[in-house]
């Protein structure tokens, strides 16, 4: 529900500050005073498409703000918590328009686009009249309307679960889909490439292995003639070899050290040299021993380094790489290979989701063709009420058989109206007067009234071209209508007036050669005066007075 309202240097309107209530609402005051300017400013709010003349002369911007409270508005408050935005149970829209033209927007203190401010209004406030902002005249909200009416949330909540499904399971046979060329193609270099490295047989550390076994056999000749020399440097008896001139040194470091504690230490490390020289000479004849000049071993070596070299050179990869890349490219075939097998099966339950989605959207339009019924007949009976003796209403409700999948169904939901005698139904947006086009809408909100989720509507003078009885019907439809949520009405008859249960009255005034519009709530009396003025004209009699009460009290009855 609307529950407040401020408006600064918008059009004519200088600085304005509404206080709303729940039930019906009406507005009122002279032709030319500015009562569709509030509906403007509403509507641009709620995101209308807004340029520099909105911006009132001489000022550099016009601000819009309003408070929702959002008790009787839960699409609203799930709309504000998907997005983080809900601020407990009020929603504060504000909307700057600068002298250029530029806006700027924000949902409860957070920037947000116009985008965002359509999608919430819709939430909040449905206009009727002779505006742009006016849901009835949208394919999707008469289809919504028409669901509301024929209570068929469980159906659409079964379709929906379906439809997810069915989306779910196509997104998944996409990515699983090997069958195109590109697919295919992927699938055959797999196979290729994981077959070439399985006949290779790479093994982790076999790069670093045969590296080094290489570089022995290739040095084979020159590894044995040092090694010989080296072996004779150390153990060699002919000459004065060196393990026999560490053995000397530690016989005489020896005796030394028994005249002179002093000789003790070197003593000790030539000992453990000459051991450390026995055990090297050791190790190297061991060594020397398993080394042979080895030609075969070679050439097989060389040829196995070339074949992991050219593999890997073909594969972008180091040679030692080449185990992990095996690894690599066979969990990639196996996940291609077994997505065939899992791709068959998600065909199948795509196929069966599809026989599904169709079954249930062919139960919704029948369960819609039998609501659009109920719902024709209420508001051809409303027209009629309302000063449209010949009003014929018809929904159309249509299975398109090439419509894609969706939520809502596959029907298409059209409103067809005729308000005058031999003239064919035709769509709403095509009902050439304003006046008639408000009371469809009021009679169509009359019909379906407990089913529309949003809590605030706007009647822009439903009252043109009626009056007398018909007029006090249409006042008593905008009550009824206003005891669901809040009811605002801008209107020039007595009758429709006298039913509010609040009233606005807008005056136009010339302040130091500015015009601006006021609008101010009325006490009883100044309703009653009001009424009396709606009744007579500019000059008010005690009969008009009298008149007046007895409306209102009338009304009240």
């Amino acid at each position: 529900m609307l529950s407040e309202l401020a408006i600064r240097d918008f059009a004519i309107i200088d600085d304005l500050q509404l206080n709303l209530g729940a039930g019906m609402t009406v507005l009122s005051g002279e032709t030319g005073a500015g009562k569709s300017i509030l509906i403007d400013a509403l509507g641009l709010l709620l995101g209308d498409r807004a340029d520099a003349s909105a911006v009132r002369d001489g000022r550099d911007r016009a601000e819009i703000s309003a408070i929702f409270d959002l008790t009787d508005a839960p699409a609203a408050r799930t709309w504000l918590s998907d997005r983080e935005l809900a601020d407990e149970s009020e929603c504060l829209i504000r909307r700057v328009v600068s002298r250029e033209g530029r806006s700027r927007h924000w949902i409860n203190g957070s920037p947000a686009a116009g985008r965002d401010l359509r999608e919430l209004g819709e939430h909040l406030v449905d206009i009727h009249g002779q505006h742009a902002h006016q849901s009835l005249l949208r394919p999707g909200a008469q289809r919504d309307l028409l669901d509301e009416h024929g209570h068929l949330a469980p159906q659409l909540a079964a379709l929906g679960e379906l439809v997810r499904e069915l989306q779910a399971c196509e997104r998944n046979i996409h990515e699983l889909d090997a069958t195109d060329d590109a697919g295919q193609s992927r699938l055959e270099l797999l196979q290729f490439q994981v077959a070439e490295l399985q006949a290779l047989a790479p093994v982790p550390d076999e790069w670093e292995a045969l590296t080094a076994e290489h570089r022995r056999l290739a040095n084979a000749e020159q590894l044995l003639r040092d090694g010989q020399s080296l072996l004779a440097l150390l153990t060699d008896e002919d000459t004065a070899s060196a393990i026999d001139r560490l053995g000397q040194a530690e016989r005489q470091l020896g005796d030394l050290s028994a005249l002179d504690d002093g000789f003790a230490g070197p003593a000790e490390l030539i000992s453990g040299a000459r051991i450390q020289a026995q055990e090297a000479a050791d190790d190297l004849r061991r060594q020397l021993d398993g080394i042979a000049l080895d030609p075969e071993r070679l050439a097989t070596v060389e040829s196995r380094m070339e074949a992991i070299q050219d593999l890997a050179r073909k594969h972008q990869c180091r040679p030692a790489e080449l185990p992990a890349q095996l690894d690599e490219l066979t969990a990639a075939l196996e996940r291609l290979e077994g997505g065939r097998t899992r791709l068959a099966e998600l065909q199948t339950r795509r196929d069966q989701l599809r026989t599904d989605y169709a079954n249930t959207a062919n139960q919704l339009h029948r369960a819609r063709r039998e609501a659009a019924g109920t719902l024709a007949a209420a508001v051809t009976e409303g027209l009629r009420d309302l000063g449209m003796p010949a009003g014929l209403f018809e929904i159309d409700v249509e299975a398109r058989s090439e419509a894609p999948v969706s939520v809502s169904g596959h029907d298409r939901v059209h409103f067809r109206v005729s308000a005058n005698p031999g003239q064919a139904p035709r769509s709403l947006e095509r009902v050439a007067s304003g006046g008639e086009l408000s009371r469809i809408s009021l009679a169509i909100q009359m019909a379906a009234v407990g089913g529309t989720p949003i809590p605030t509507l706007v009647f822009d003078e439903v009252d043109a071209g009626i009056g007398g009885g018909v007029a006090e019907i249409v006042g008593r439809c905008l009550r009824r209508l206003a005891d669901q949520g809040q009811v605002l009405c801008v209107t020039h008859l007595p009758q429709v007036a006298a039913q509010a249960r609040h009233h606005l009255q807008v005056a136009k005034q010339v302040v130091d050669g500015h015009t601006r519009t006021d609008i101010r709530a009325l006490d009883d009396d100044a309703r009653i005066e009001e009424l009396a003025r709606m009744l007579g004209g500019l000059e008010i009699t005690e009969r008009t007075l009298d008149h007046a009460r007895e409306m209102r009290d009338r009304a009240e009855s």
